[in-house]
């Protein structure tokens, strides 16, 4: 079953830093990871947000214990746990 996260980083974090993550993750080959299907990354009212859909939960943290260490060296830190939904219908163009 696929799965939406939504990511809140703390409010400090920057547009640079998460550009810098996206850099490594595009240059290390992880992106796009195995069973990642879509990512969106937002601003709402100056706070920088994420949402992705994964094909499962499984895949998703396979990947989270590859990125974890980037996070931490570019200081890119989340305000707590993702929030994490059990897709029930994706419609596409």
């Amino acid at each position: 079953m696929s799965i939406v996260v939504r990511y809140a980083p703390v409010p400090s974090s920057t547009v640079e830093q998460y550009d810098e993550v996206m850099r490594r993750l595009q240059e290390s080959g992880e992106m796009p990871a195995d069973g990642f299907d879509y990512h969106v990354a937002f601003l709402s009212q100056g706070q920088l947000l994420v949402s992705e859909v994964w094909d499962s939960r499984e895949q998703l943290e396979a990947f989270g214990k590859r990125v974890m260490p980037l996070l931490a060296d570019v200081a890119l830190e989340h305000s707590g746990q993702p929030e994490i939904f059990e897709v029930h219908n994706i419609i596409r163009r």
